[in-house]
Order: C-alpha cells, then sequence, then structure tokens
C-alpha cells in the first residue's frame, strides 16, 4: 500500500470519531454541512445562543430547529457547545442549562459541551469565593446532570486553559475536571479533555501531558482536538501566529504539541475526536485537514504545512 492508500484507508477508519467545530459567528447552512460530511467527518460541533435566548423557550426552540433542519439532509451526529460564560450554581444561568437540554432534545443532539470550574485559582478570600462556587456549581451539575440522564443526552465538561498569559483558574487543571466528573457518579457525566488546552497547562505547571492525558483518559466522552505552541516559553513564536496568544487552535501537526506522547490514548479510545481549528489556520480544503489530522494521530508527518 502506497502513503497516500494508507493516510485514505486510516481517515476512513476514524471518520465515524472525527468532527469538525462549526465557528461559533458561522450559521450551519445545509450546503457547508454536506461539505463537511462528504470531506470525512462522522459529527459536528455547534455553538449555541448566547445565555439569554436559552432561558427562552420560544426563542431557543425556533433556533435549535433551524439547527435540525440544515442537518436533515445529512448523516452528521451532533454536539452542541453551550454559551463560554454558563457557569451553573446560580439561578439565571441554571435556567440557561436547563434551556440547554430542551435545545439539544429539539436538534436530536448527543452531547453537550459546558465549561466547569471556571473560578480563579487563588489562596485567601478569593479562594474560598471560588471554593464556594464550585460547590454550588457541583450541586446543581449534579441535578441537572439527572436530566441529562433521562433525556439520553451526555454532558461533557471541558478543562480549559489561558487565552493569554494570565491568573490561574480551577478549570485549567484537567485533574481538577475530571475529579468532579468522577464524584458526580452519572455515565451521562463525562469529561471533555481538550488536548490542546491540556498542552498549555501541562507547560504552565511542568506535568508531562501524555500522563495527564492517560491518567483522565477513562472518563472521557469527547475529546477536542487542535495544535499550539504551548505556555510559548522564551517567547516561542512561529511565522503567521499571534506573537502572544497560547489558544491558538492550529492543525494538528502546526504546533509543539507531543502527538507521540498522547496518540496511543486517542486511537485506542471510543470517543469522538472534534477538530477546533481556527477558520484562518485552516488548510484549503476540509478533506485535506480530515487526512492530515489522521496522518498525525498515526504517527506520520503532516503532508503539507497546516499553519499560515
Amino acid at each position: 500500500m502506497n502513503t497516500h492508500d494508507h493516510h485514505s484507508a486510516s481517515t476512513t477508519e476514524l471518520s465515524p470519531r472525527l468532527g469538525l467545530n462549526v465557528h461559533r459567528q458561522h450559521w450551519p447552512t445545509t450546503t457547508m454541512l454536506k461539505g463537511v460530511e462528504a470531506a470525512g467527518y462522522g459529527w459536528v460541533q455547534i455553538h449555541t445562543p448566547p445565555r439569554g435566548m436559552l432561558c427562552d423557550r420560544e426563542r431557543l426552540r425556533r433556533h435549535a430547529r433551524g439547527v435540525r433542519a440544515a442537518l436533515e439532509p445529512t448523516g452528521l451526529r451532533l454536539l452542541l457547545h453551550g454559551p463560554d460564560d454558563l457557569s451553573l450554581g446560580a439561578l439565571d444561568h441554571d435556567r440557561a442549562f436547563d434551556g440547554l437540554l430542551d435545545y439539544a432534545v429539539e436538534a436530536r443532539a448527543e452531547i453537550v459541551a459546558y465549561h466547569a470550574l471556571n473560578h480563579l485559582d487563588a489562596d485567601g478570600p478569593a479562594g474560598e469565593r471560588s471554593r464556594l462556587r464550585a460547590e454550588g456549581e457541583e450541586r446543581a451539575l449534579a441535578r441537572l446532570g439527572r436530566r441529562a440522564h433521562a433525556l439520553g443526552i451526555t454532558v461533557a465538561v471541558e478543562n480549559l486553559a489561558p487565552v493569554h498569559p494570565g491568573p490561574a483558574y480551577l478549570s485549567h487543571d484537567p485533574l481538577r475536571v475530571h475529579d468532579l466528573v468522577r464524584r458526580l457518579r452519572n455515565p451521562s457525566v463525562g469529561m471533555l479533555l481538550d488536548i490542546g488546552h491540556a498542552h498549555i497547562t501541562s507547560g504552565i505547571a511542568g506535568t508531562d501531558l501524555g500522563d495527564v492525558v492517560a491518567r483522565v483518559a477513562p472518563e472521557v466522552a469527547l475529546f477536542h482536538v487542535h495544535d499550539n505552541l504551548g505556555a510559548r516559553r522564551h517567547d516561542l513564536g512561529f511565522p503567521g501566529v499571534d506573537p502572544l496568544r497560547l489558544d491558538l487552535h492550529l492543525p494538528p501537526g502546526a504546533g509543539t504539541l507531543p502527538w507521540d506522547r498522547v496518540r496511543d490514548v486517542l486511537l485506542g479510545h471510543r470517543a469522538p475526536l472534534m477538530l477546533e481549528v481556527e477558520p484562518s489556520h485552516r488548510p484549503s480544503s476540509l478533506s485535506l485537514m480530515a487526512v492530515q489530522t489522521t496522518a498525525v494521530l498515526h504517527g506520520a508527518r503532516p503532508m503539507v504545512a497546516a499553519a499560515a
């Protein structure tokens, strides 16, 4: 088998697990979604409207029905990404999460992504406030997670990373997110392991990315897959990328993420692999990005440079 045939076979093998993020500013038209499916992806990630819209049942249903209508002619499976600022434990946020589950039912989504523990990691009074907020969030997630289970929806709780150098948050530690998921003991609440985020935070904390990924893997329900330059020690820079930003969302293989340390877990897992690549850094075709991602995951070099 020549190299091209090997890449094609590997891509076909991974296609049911590969997904592509639709940028939050873009509406997922049927034409776009058919192109995603034709390019070899089995999943699509679509962002919901803001929190306020999720508290308005009429508006969220209208939006969800539009998404469902666009998806209907395709065989793509749907992942919904909730609002980035959604943080359970406050009444209006809990109502919005309830609306997120209603949206998922209407749109027939299988997974919803949620940012938990997005509270300052600090000592003293600020740390105590974060601890109390995290405890309230956990209680709310336990309650709403039971509703998700009854509806047949998986809640995937994501580890985060600083977009630019700055203060640490509880969500920046994948092990904290993992422990939260384990404490809930709900088969419908799993971890969303963002590999790119974990690369950044492992570099900041001085931990081994491979060890972290192996430890949290049993609780993972979804992977976010993208690359970056890690913690950017010594002002590491590449041509064509923001000189300060940490969370670059480059294609796999276009940054410094040590794929050899994580590929066995990614390939041996059953969870979807959702590509979150910034549109400005995407290759010229979606098919090429799927092939290049597969090549990286199987230990080969990308066929062409992916980053600008």
